[in-house]
C-alpha cells in the first residue's frame, strides 16, 4: 500500500529545559500545543538561547511518512514551504528521508514548532504554522493522489476546513483510503462539529490518544474506542505508557507500551501511526499493525526529536519481522 501524507510543513526546534518555570512564564501548560506567531517564536527562542538546541524536520504527518520510508513503503508527503534557507532545509531532508515530496512553494518563511522538553520527558510545543494552513483544495492534484492507496492526514489541518473537504472528497473518488490523526484536543473541542461530518463520511483509519478520543465522544479510552468503531473502519487509541486499544467491528485488542523511560515523547503518536499502517500495508493482522506501531513508538523516546536515528532502523527492522513471523 502506498501511503502517502498531508500536512504542516515545519522544522523542529528542539530545546531541553533545566524546569518547567520556564513554561509559565511564556504562559504554556505543560504537554499541550500553543499556536504562536512568528513574533512569539523569535522571543521564545531568544530568551532560551543557553540551553541545548537541535533541529530537525518535523510536522507530524512527514514524521509519519518518514518512518514509513525507512520501513520500505512507498511514501509521499504533500506540504507548503516558504522560499527561505528553512524550507529549502526541510526539502532535501525530505527527500533524503526517501519521501517524494510534493511541496507548495510560496514566497516568504517556513513553519517551524519550538519544542521545549521538560526533564521527564514531556514535550509543550509552540508553533508557527508559516504558509502550512495556506493550502488550497486546488493544490491538492489529484494526479498525485493517484499514485498512493491511501490518504494520511494529521488532525492541525482541521483548521482549514476548504483542504481537509477537499483532499478527503477527492481521495474517497479515486478510491483511496482515508486515515484522519485527531493530533490535539483542543483542535478537537474547537472543529468537533466538522469532525462529526467529515469522520463518518470519509475516514477509514482514525487516530486518537486518550485526550483527543474522550473529547470527541465524552467518554473514557475504553468506550471511547467502542463508539468510534461504529462510524470508522478502524478505531485506535494509543494510552501513553499504558499502550493502545484498537478496534474493528467487534474486535479489540490491547498492546502494551514499548521502551522505557522517555527522554522525549516527541514524535511518539506520529510513529505509531507509521507503524500500525505499515502492518495494515503488507495485510497485517490488528495485533501485529499495533505492536509495530508501540515498537517505533517505543523507539522515537528514547531520543531527543521526533526521529528515530538511522543507525537503529535495520535492527528495528528485524523486529518488526519477528513480529510477522
Amino acid at each position: 500500500m502506498n501511503i502517502i501524507g498531508l500536512g504542516n510543513a515545519l522544522v523542529d526546534v528542539l530545546l531541553r529545559l533545566e524546569n518547567d518555570q520556564v513554561l509559565h512564564e511564556i504562559g504554556f501548560e505543560k504537554g499541550t500545543m500553543d499556536m504562536i506567531s512568528e513574533q512569539q517564536m523569535i522571543a521564545i527562542r531568544s530568551s532560551q538561547q543557553h540551553l541545548q538546541k537541535s533541529q530537525t524536520p518535523g510536522g507530524s504527518a512527514c514524521n509519519t511518512m518518514r518512518a514509513l520510508a525507512n520501513l520500505g513503503v512507498n511514501a509521499g508527503f504533500i506540504g507548503k514551504i516558504g522560499t527561505d534557507e528553512v524550507g529549502e532545509y526541510y526539502e532535501q531532508a525530505v527527500r533524503k528521508a526517501g519521501v517524494t515530496p510534493y511541496f507548495i512553494q510560496t514566497p516568504g518563511i517556513s513553519g517551524s514548532c519550538t519544542v521545549l522538553i521538560s526533564p521527564d520527558g514531556e514535550r509543550s510545543m509552540g508553533t508557527f504554522l508559516g504558509p502550512g494552513p495556506t493550502i488550497l483544495p486546488e493544490e491538492i492534484k489529484e494526479a498525485d493522489l493517484s499514485n498512493y492507496h491511501c490518504l494520511y492526514i494529521e488532525g492541525y489541518l482541521i483548521v482549514n476546513e476548504a483542504l481537509l473537504r477537499g483532499a478527503v472528497q477527492k481521495a474517497k473518488k479515486l478510491g483511496l483510503k482515508v486515515a484522519l490523526d485527531l493530533s490535539n484536543f483542543n483542535i478537537v473541542k474547537s472543529f468537533k462539529r466538522l469532525l462529526e461530518d467529515i469522520i463518518p463520511n470519509y475516514v477509514d483509519i482514525l487516530f486518537s490518544n486518550e485526550s483527543e478520543a474522550e473529547a470527541y465522544t465524552g467518554q473514557q479510552a475504553e468506550d471511547a474506542v467502542k463508539t468510534l468503531s461504529e462510524i470508522v473502519d478502524i478505531a485506535i487509541v494509543t494510552l501513553g505508557k499504558e499502550g493502545a486499544i484498537v478496534r474493528k467491528k467487534a474486535e479489540t485488542i490491547r498492546v502494551k507500551a514499548e521502551g522505557g523511560k522517555p527522554i522525549d515523547t516527541t514524535g511518539a503518536g506520529d510513529h505509531f501511526a507509521a507503524g500500525f499502517l505499515y502492518g495494515q500495508s503488507v495485510g497485517g493482522t490488528l495485533e501485529q499493525s499495533a505492536r509495530t506501531g508501540s515498537l517505533l513508538a517505543g523507539h522515537v523516546i528514547d531520543v531527543i526529536g521526533p526521529e528515530i536515528p538511522e543507525f537503529q532502523w535495520e535492527q528495528i527492522k528485524l523486529k518488526v519481522r519477528e513480529i510477522f513471523v
